[in-house]
């Protein structure tokens, strides 16, 4: 029995499959066994065309192909050149331990690339499995920016089998050693971002108090709420929230190409950090990712290192904002289904938006509100006080006025948001300060006996939670941050303590 290895999803993460082959004595046969989809089995058409068209004699024999582990649902068309090669190579001597074998056979032997197979060889990657692959060659320039692989790209069948056969291998693949944007280095790691804003924060006249909520947002992570009247520039802040986000680290760059493959894109490999804004008549599923037989993605796993944008936030469903506070609280969410069990990481940046009242007037000093109380209480009753909690920074947005005037820059506040993301990692953080844990709370937002007064008096004063208190520590030390001090202040405690919504 000879084998290669090959891989499947299960969820979000790889599985790694081995591809068994024999041949024995009986009836000529094909047969492939172990759990295999359509796509698989269709593959023995294509594998024999693709020998046969390339002078390979197929064995008179019963040829059994099996795919273990075989309680593993497998699926996709790369499986074919590992199935094509242990045919075509039969009893000849060779060393196939250790191959990782990829790609999908065209009619006349030809290797061509399948749109899973970047996230396939990722997740193998970051589980640490996975030496050298043989791959299609038109998908190298994705799969190179991937560290620690050796890589030999093939255009056949036939450049497959003389790799597979060599006595010495040639040269593989170099990974691509930089992406092709601004950069910054930290103990010799690099965070890549971009100086180009195509939606720039000096567009929006007046809102200054709103603008530097989202800095602060933009600086840690921390969730943002912007409530006010129609035409405010709330929709206009969340979008060009995500021109001004910190940079990314190489593993986050190549998890957010991996999230563009798996919505059906292809990579940029952008220092653009993702932008999800689901409509609120989207179902539960779609947003949070499900399926009978295999668990989905949803908007919140594809939202991932980047931006969820709820706007008109009161009319998703209750039943929505309650399930979302897990995501908010752990950065995961988990699918459970009868067939399938998945946790997607979501770590996000939570911004949303909503008027003051149904009829939105409720803040204009021009335009009448039209609603009565009853119906202002039933609209803000659908936000629970255990999904607000989680709202770190909560904006009301003045009306507009003639007199406001254009004013900071998408230029000035990104840089902002660089020095304040460089402080966090020279104290050694991992995570930015809005997914701190509480551990790393009391080493990094230790307080003075001055500051611990401020908290302890907002405390008894506003009956803060826990977890009200851990965020606004959170907050302040964003503050402190961006304001360069290095130990946090009465003053930033005030002005986190500013952005808490009151009941």
């Amino acid at each position: 029995m000879k084998q290669l290895l090959c891989a499947t999803f299960e969820g979000i993460d790889a599985k790694t499959v081995e591809v068994q082959f024999t041949a024995t004595k009986g009836l000529p046969a094909f047969t492939i066994v172990g759990m295999a989809n359509a796509a698989i089995n269709e593959s023995k058409e294509r594998v024999k065309s693709a020998l046969l068209g390339n002078d390979f004699t197929f064995p008179p024999k019963r040829l059994t192909v099996n795919l273990a582990p075989s309680d593993l649902r497998k699926e996709g068309s790369h499986f074919d050149l590992a199935i094509a090669s242990l045919i075509a190579l039969g009893n000849a001597e060779s060393a196939l331990e250790g191959w990782y074998v990829f790609g999908e056979l065209g009619l006349d032997g030809s290797v061509t690339e399948n749109t899973l197979l970047y996230p396939i060889v990722l997740s193998l990657a970051n589980q640490g499995v996975i030496e050298r692959a043989i791959v299609p060659s038109v998908s190298l320039p994705k799969l190179s920016k991937i560290p620690g692989i050796a890589f030999y790209g093939v255009s056949t069948l036939t450049d497959a089998l003389s790799l597979l056969g060599a006595q010495e291998l040639p040269d593989a693949q170099s990974r691509v050693s930089d992406f092709d944007c601004e950069r910054m280095e930290h103990e010799e790691e690099h965070y890549y971002y971009h100086e180009h804003y195509p939606l720039d924060f000096g567009d929006i006249k007046g809102q200054e108090h709103a603008k530097r909520a989202a800095l602060i947002a933009a600086a840690g992570m921390h969730n943002l709420l912007l409530e006010g009247s129609p035409g405010s520039g709330k929709s206009m802040i969340a979008k060009r929230l995500r021109h001004i986000l910190p940079p990314l680290h190489n593993a986050e760059m190549l998890d957010c190409a991996k999230l563009d493959i798996l919505e059906g894109k292809e990579p940029s490999f952008s220092p653009l950090r993702p932008f999800r804004s689901p409509h609120h008549s989207s179902t539960g599923a779609s947003i949070f990712g499900g399926g009978t037989h295999k668990a989905q993605i949803g908007e919140v796993g594809l939202a991932h290192n980047g931006i969820l944008f709820f706007d008109e936030l009161p009319h998703f469903s209750k039943t929505v904002l309650e399930a979302l506070r897990e995501p908010l609280e752990d950065r995961h969410i988990r699918i459970s289904r009868v067939n399938a069990k998945v946790t997607y990481d979501a770590d996000f940046l939570f911004v949303a938006a909503m008027n003051p009242c149904p009829c939105g007037n409720l803040f204009s000093t021009t335009v009448p509100c039209r609603c009565s109380d009853t119906e202002i209480s039933r609209y803000r009753a659908r936000l629970s006080d255990p999904f607000l909690d989680r709202i770190d920074l909560y904006v009301q947005m003045h009306p507009i006025s003639s007199d406001d005037k254009p004013g900071v820059t998408s230029g000035a506040l990104h840089a902002k948001v660089r020095q304040a993301f460089m402080r966090q990692k020279q104290r050694g953080q991992k995570s930015l300060n809005g997914s701190l844990s509480d551990e790393e709370v009391t080493r990094h937002c230790a307080l003075d006996p001055e500051a611990q007064q401020v908290i302890d008096q907002a405390v008894s004063r506003f009956n803060l939670s826990f977890r009200a208190v851990t965020r606004m520590l959170k907050v302040a030390r964003t503050i402190a941050d961006i304001e360069g001090d290095e130990h946090i202040q009465k003053t930033h405690l005030l002005e986190a303590l500013s952005y808490r919504r009151r009941s």
